[in-house]
């Protein structure tokens, strides 16, 4: 059996003030020799997984040195992006290797998206709970 973790919604606020609760998963991201703590935010309506700018440069990367140019939708259109690849950690899981959009934006959330973030892993939401639950990919034997 897949093993399977449950997490609650945290409350964020936004610039205006007002608060709302939102999946937010904890994970820590490596790049060479460097990892770090964050949360990334579950949007199931996000094409790819976004790095905000400032935890590109908090895990070492220099944007000069990516050269994979990515384009970005909705309202990150006017940034641009590079594609890169980080591992990362959550929970007891093994380490899952994640492709990221990192963007000039900055003031924005982590984004686990589409591709690849819920191809790597299985996700059910519990609405009314505010709770969700992850697990890694079933392997099909």
């Amino acid at each position: 059996m897949t093993p399977r973790k449950r997490f609650n919604f945290i409350e964020k606020s936004n610039s205006a003030g007002e608060t709302s609760l939102v999946p937010y998963l904890p994970l820590t991201l490596s790049s060479q020799d460097t990892s770090i703590s964050t949360s990334g935010l579950l949007d199931t309506g996000a094409s790819v997984n976004v790095l905000p700018y400032e935890i590109g440069v908090e895990l070492g990367l220099n944007w000069n040195d990516h050269n994979t140019s990515v384009m970005l939708a909705g309202n990150l259109a006017k940034f641009p992006a590079k594609g890169i690849i980080l591992s990362a950690a959550i929970d007891q899981f093994a380490p899952a290797t994640l492709v990221f959009a990192w963007t000039k934006a900055e003031n924005i959330p982590l984004l686990l998206g589409r591709i690849n973030f819920f191809q790597e892993f299985d996700v059910c939401f519990y609405g009314s709970q505010l709770v969700f639950e992850i697990a890694p990919k079933s392997k099909n034997v």
